[in-house]
């Protein structure tokens, strides 16, 4: 059988194992010897599965592959953040970035090729959208990286919108928290969303995850020139629906706000961003906007805005902070995700409602 109709193994959950060796006449331990080789150990063979008996790996050599596979590029930052490029089939690459830091060494994983959500900022979004990534294609980003060993923390804020993917994303969840895969802590484990409202109450009951809602602006008219999911997902409701759950212990809520000069940082976004926050104990992170081709209306807030901002928040109880920003010079920070850009074509999004002015 050729090594292209071979099904790949990682990025399977202990249930798809059992099932799988079971349809080939194996005992039904083999699933779990097998999970241990592939989420703890990490060998890319069968041959070095050496507890499998040896008729069981030709066996399982003849239908199935390992599923690993390094990254086909590599950039790395000045500030020692690495991007890195996936070939995904179909002449499609995504993009994971690497970011070290003190005792931490964080992933950036993505779950889409390109994305739906028609963010007008985002370079993903400008790509468009090929399709989801399977289990096997996410989970190949955090075994594979040359610091696969190393990582401490893994967030789904690469390419694409991670909830639009719910269901390989629970897969991968439950293989980096289950006791027979990563054995990790969810609390090592963040999922950014745009807010797509019934996937996010699924992954807050079926999981013990930390969440990360993209808000940007909490004003509605303007949130809605900028991300087209607000006509669908009012902002607003979705942080409703979330002050319905605990995150006041075990798991964290934070809310991501990339913030533009003129458009949405002064007090009164402050004050709407402020009353939309469901609880004392949501986080808030000021990001600074990384400026991409064809966007020349949009600009980052100065550094004296985005204090302002930060403490506004801060003195009406809000926990707020300023984002470091990680990976610019090598495109890798928030919003610069692109994988094998298409050529560029023509701006289609719609600009947002407030105008930035010409003699600031």
């Amino acid at each position: 059988m050729e090594l292209k109709n071979k099904r790949p193994l990682a990025g399977m959950t202990l249930d798809e194992l059992q099932r799988t060796v079971l349809a080939l006449g194996m005992p039904k331990f083999v699933a779990k010897q097998l999970a241990d080789w592939i989420y703890n150990k990490r060998v890319t063979t069968f041959d070095a599965m050496v507890n499998i008996s040896k008729a069981n790996r030709e066996k399982l050599s003849e239908h199935y592959t390992v599923g690993l596979a390094a990254p086909v590029n590599a950039r790395t930052s000045a500030d020692g953040t690495v991007k890195y490029l996936f070939d995904v089939g179909e002449g499609k690459q995504v993009e994971t970035v690497m970011i070290p830091e003190d005792d931490r060494v964080t992933l950036c994983i993505s779950s889409q090729k390109g994305c739906r959500m028609n963010c007008y900022f985002c370079m993903t979004g400008r790509q468009g959208y090929s399709g989801n990534l399977t289990a096997n294609q996410i989970i190949n980003q955090v075994l594979s990286v040359p610091e696969a060993a190393d990582v401490t923390n893994v967030v789904f804020m690469g390419m694409g919108e991670p909830l639009d993917n719910i269901d390989e994303v629970l897969k991968v969840i439950e293989i980096m928290t289950a006791p027979w895969g990563f054995a990790w802590s969810p609390k090592r484990v963040t999922v950014s969303t745009v807010g797509v409202k019934p996937a996010l109450r699924q992954l807050v009951e079926e999981t013990q995850v930390h969440i990360a809602v993209s808000v940007h602006n909490a004003i509605a008219e303007e949130r809605l020139s900028m991300m087209p999911l607000e006509k669908i997902y009012p902002i607003k409701e979705v942080m409703q629906m979330l002050g319905d759950y605990d995150f006041a212990h075990q798991r964290r809520l934070s809310i991501e706000y990339i913030m533009w000069q003129w458009f949405n940082d002064d007090i009164k976004h402050a004050e709407a961003l402020r009353e939309i926050i469901p609880d004392e104990h949501v986080r808030v992170n000021l990001i600074r906007y990384h400026m991409i081709p064809d966007i020349p209306k949009l600009r980052t807030s100065s550094d004296e805005r985005m204090a302002q901002f930060r403490d506004y928040l801060n003195s009406r109880g809000i926990t707020c902070t300023i984002r470091r920003s990680r990976g610019e010079d090598i495109s890798a920070a928030c919003g610069m995700l692109a994988g094998k850009v298409k050529a560029a074509q023509p701006a289609t999004k719609p600009q947002p409602t407030r105008k930035t002015p010409t003699n600031k």
